[in-house]
């Protein structure tokens, strides 16, 4: 059960031949409803990994729900449950990320939709900022799907789209500074080495796998609070657990798809399910441009017409833009079910302050620590 407030926020669970908003009930003078928490939660999902035994099916995971203590931020909540901190802002758009207060619901858009592209290696899809990871299949064994969040090259220096392969892995690297790297910051009073040696303040983190699109990196980082943000002169960075995982389970060879979809839609159960993040800044699509190609989609890929009431119920999904699926249950669009689970979410023992990561958030997105014309030594 999720709350009232999380709904109407949301505004989407959406009628297809009516398009009626499901709004909270009046207040009353023991004010709004409170959604019903059990007495013993369960255990929440941290790690995001599933065997996928039915082909067909292409959204995985539960949507979660915590009650957040003084102690919690954004970028400590989204690092435990294995998301970005975009995510957690598109999915609680009113609620302060650094002082989101005591008892406080968060939701944790963990239910994912896989973007449309081959299933295979590697996949991003940059509007997410999520990254896939398919295994291969065997006589013992079906594929499995991991799923991390990734950080991506801020404007001006988009992480391009396409295809690529994994042709070098590195462990410990040392980083040889782009000369347009070395430009930004000498302008901007804070010059670099040449080279900056493998340790901590190495940005590229402990572990690095190059790409066959030149220039172009997947990488841990050694500010992992900018995961899940536009941080990066292009390169991809995960969470250095992350990227620890992904190293050892990744060979040379491994196709890598990068693909740019706000919207993204799969089955599961036989049912329809949708997901929208915002555009990109430099995304020059507009939302109408977007709702056509989701409608087009529908119809040529899944043979879904929607009427006119139809199309502005997706058409407010994508508006809404907040990174939680919708499911089409009976000609309704209904919001995905959040489970109340338990917070765990902690910062590690060295974690900098709340105000420290605010101004390491702000810095990152001033300026970046790594350039698109970088490699792999």
């Amino acid at each position: 059960m999720i709350s009232t407030r999380f709904l109407g926020s949301v505004a989407l669970a959406l009628v297809v031949s009516g398009c009626s908003l499901l709004q909270p009930p009046p207040e009353h003078s023991s004010g709004p409803a409170e959604p019903i928490w059990p007495e013993v939660l369960d255990a929440p999902i941290t790690a995001h990994s599933w065997d996928r035994t039915d082909k067909s099916r292409t959204v995985f995971g539960q949507t979660q729900v915590i009650r957040s203590r003084d102690s919690d931020t954004f970028s400590d909540i989204a690092r435990t449950y294995g998301l970005g901190y975009d995510e957690l802002k598109y999915a609680n758009p009113q609620v302060d990320p650094w002082l989101p207060g005591v008892d406080t619901e968060i939701v944790l858009p963990t239910r994912f939709v896989l973007p449309e592209a081959s299933h295979e290696g590697i996949v991003l899809n940059i509007a997410a900022k999520r990254l896939y990871v398919f295994s291969e299949a065997s006589d013992q064994h079906p594929v499995n799907v991991t799923t991390y969040p990734i950080g991506i090259g801020r404007v001006g220096w988009a992480t391009p789209t396409g295809e690529a392969t994994v042709i070098a892995k590195a462990k410990d690297p040392a980083w040889y500074v782009p000369a347009s790297v070395r430009k930004e910051h000498r302008e901007a009073g804070d010059p670099l080495p040449a080279v900056v040696p493998p340790g901590p303040d190495n940005p590229l983190g402990r572990h690095v796998l190059k790409l066959d699109m030149p220039g172009y990196l997947l990488h841990g980082t050694n500010q992992p609070y900018g995961v899940g943000m536009r941080v990066s002169h292009g390169c991809v960075r995960l969470y250095p657990e992350d990227i620890e995982t992904l190293y050892s389970d990744t060979p040379r060879g491994t196709p890598v798809t990068i693909v740019n979809q706000p919207v993204v839609v799969g089955w599961f159960d036989n049912q329809l399910w949708m997901t929208a993040y915002p555009l990109l800044e430099d995304d020059d699509r507009t939302e109408a441009e977007l709702l056509a190609e989701t409608l087009a989609y529908l119809a040529d890929r899944h043979g879904i017409a929607l009427d006119e009431s139809g199309a502005e119920a997706i058409s407010e999904v994508i508006s809404a833009s907040s990174g939680i699926p919708v499911r089409l249950q009976q000609s309704e669009w209904l919001v995905d079910t959040a489970v109340p689970v338990e917070n765990v979410a902690a910062p590690p023992a060295d974690a900098p302050s709340r105000e420290e990561v605010a101004e390491l958030l702000d810095a990152l997105m001033q300026e970046s620590d790594e350039g698109a014309d970088s490699g792999a030594p």
